[in-house]
């Protein structure tokens, strides 16, 4: 039988990097375009005004940082969590940095599939929104840490409920054009 309550702090060990390294790019400010405002084939920015090298720089100091602080406290955190025969996933250096390069490497990645649908800054397309950061960061990640099935579930549907939350938030702030 799975407990899910361990499964869901599981999870959120693995998604505080990732929500660093995406929630920390538009405080950047940047300037600098990630495509150096080059074309596709198709006509269409490869990735936009949106992604930039500063933003993507700070995503992955952000990301990794938490990776780091994570790791640090994660003796404290398995000795408490050994009281119920478990153990949190692997953290260190490495793993923190591949969970926030996968995030941001996703984003990118969700930035290009809008792109090639022909869709402007900004425009939301739900799920691909929400997820694409998180699924960046499993793939880079998986290998290196534990991530089940159910993390995994947990993970996309916790993320897409913050994900809204936090953007909400983020415009009413001033920090993004759009609410999503």
């Amino acid at each position: 039988m799975v407990d899910m309550w361990l499964e869901f702090v599981k999870a959120m060990f693995i998604l505080f990097p990732v929500y660093a390294a995406n929630g920390f790019p538009p405080l950047a400010r940047g300037s600098i375009s990630i495509d150096f405002k080059r074309k596709w084939i198709d006509g269409n920015r490869i990735l936009g005004d949106g992604k930039t090298i500063e933003g993507f720089g700070l995503g992955l100091i952000a990301g990794t940082f938490v990776g780091v602080l994570e790791a640090l406290i994660q003796p404290f955190l398995n000795s408490y969590a050994s009281i119920w025969n478990v153990q949190i996933p692997a953290m260190n250096f490495l793993i923190g940095f591949l969970i926030s390069l996968g995030a941001l490497c996703g984003d990118l990645c969700g930035s290009f599939i809008k792109r090639r649908l022909g869709l402007a800054r900004g425009k939301e397309v739900l799920f691909l929104d929400q997820w694409n950061f998180v699924i960046g960061s499993i793939i880079f990640a998986f290998v290196f840490t534990e991530i089940t099935i159910w993390m995994i579930l947990i993970m996309l549907f916790i993320t897409f409920v913050i994900h809204r939350i936090a953007n909400i938030i983020g415009h009413k702030l001033k920090v993004k054009k759009e609410p999503w």
